[in-house]
């Protein structure tokens, strides 16, 4: 008896501080709806490679809590996103904001492999030219 007592104790009060909230925030089931696309779509700022919707991180229950304030004040997806990106950066978006950042990052590795390649091709051609004059070197002097 003395056992499951403590089982209880212990294991009720833990479980009830490690609990993700996931209760419906809404009555409305558009509201709720863009409220799960939100937090699945938010990046958890300490956990990394997670988002709010499955941390369990104090900042993600903070953040959970203000998106859904925000939405309940008439802010739309823009709105939120911008105070999420302003507070902390677009790492906190999966899918960032198009910008010229981003568009640097998307280009860079075509036009870095366009130069690799030509540079390549321009090798080959003057080694191919290097030994067609070996070549003709060689026979005057037979």
């Amino acid at each position: 008896m003395y056992r499951i007592i403590l089982f209880f104790i212990f294991t009720i009060p833990s479980s009830i501080a490690f609990a993700i909230d996931s209760e419906i925030a809404f009555n409305d089931p558009h509201l709720q709806e863009r409220y799960e696309k939100l937090i699945s779509e938010t990046r958890c700022v300490t956990c990394q490679n997670q988002n709010i919707k499955d941390s369990n991180a104090i900042v993600a229950s903070d953040l959970r809590r203000e998106i859904r304030r925000m939405i309940d004040e008439g802010f739309d997806n823009e709105e939120i996103n911008g105070f999420l990106v302003a507070r902390y950066g677009d790492f906190v978006l999966y899918r960032p904001r198009y910008s010229g950042k981003m568009l640097l990052l998307w280009i860079a590795p075509f036009v870095l492999f366009l130069f690799g390649s030509i540079t390549v091709i321009r090798v080959l051609r003057h080694r191919e030219k290097l030994m067609a004059n070996e070549l003709i070197d060689d026979s005057e002097y037979k």
